[in-house]
């Protein structure tokens, strides 16, 4: 078995779609897939949950809805994601929303950022906890990534581990259980798309009081968050994970 489940939770904007494309061609360019390895389900369009035990791993994206809206859809697959960690049925990685969704579902709490809105190519740090998990055990410290988001994970759920960290959110990647991740960052971002949405926001980032242009200066590759994706991936589908 060697499948790839991705479960789209929204839509980008309409101005990268149209250079780069959407949620789920990211995830495959960045992680090395091809379409007819993949499936792809927009829950967010009410599209029906696959039944457990049919994919070797599943990728969970972004959205630009907000997991404290508690839509129908986002509650329905929250309570998927839980049911799937807690009977280790597949390796799982979240990736912001997903990230949240994973951990909302899982009893943790997902709220408003204290700190604000995060966004840009940012520095991250790993902690103690990543030094034998099967994921991060490899990855170099401090790498950047790319992120962008509002709502963080405010209280973990029972038993999570932290494995990295940044100046914006002590949450940025945990592990649920045995075989699920999430991360508050975006592996499946290019520098391009980072800098398309920095563009995108750029009138909200200065009503906040953030520099778009100094953001725009900083945005760069992220090669170490890309081989975090790329290494879940390939883990899960030769059944390392």
């Amino acid at each position: 078995m060697s499948r790839v489940l991705v479960l789209q939770t929204g839509s980008t904007l309409p101005q990268i779609a149209a250079r780069h494309g959407d949620f789920a061609a990211w995830f495959l360019r960045m992680a090395g897939l091809v379409r007819r390895d993949v499936d792809v389900v927009r829950v967010d369009r009410d599209e029906a949950l696959p039944a457990p035990g049919r994919h070797a791993a599943i990728l969970v994206t972004g959205s630009a809805s907000m997991v404290t809206e508690r839509a129908d859809w986002s509650e329905r697959s929250a309570g998927w994601l839980a049911g799937i960690v807690r009977t280790a049925a597949a390796p799982v990685l979240g990736v912001c929303y997903g990230h949240q969704l994973l951990a909302h579902g899982l009893g943790g709490r997902v709220d408003w950022n204290p700190r604000g809105r995060q966004i840009g190519t940012k520095t991250l740090r790993t902690t103690p906890a990543s030094t034998d998990d099967p994921l991060f055990g490899a990855t170099t410290t401090p790498f950047r990534a790319q992120t962008t988001h509002q709502q963080s994970v405010v209280e973990l759920p029972a038993d999570a581990l932290v494995l990295a960290a940044s100046a914006l959110d002590p949450h940025q990647a945990l592990r649920f259980g045995e075989r699920a991740w999430g991360l508050q960052f975006h592996p499946e971002f290019s520098a391009n798309v980072m800098a398309g949405y920095i563009r995108g926001r750029r009138e909200r980032l200065i009503a906040e009081g953030l520099d778009p242009a100094a953001l725009l200066r900083e945005c760069g590759p992220a090669p170490e968050a890309r081989r975090l994706l790329r290494r879940f991936v390939r883990k899960a589908r030769d059944g390392a994970l």
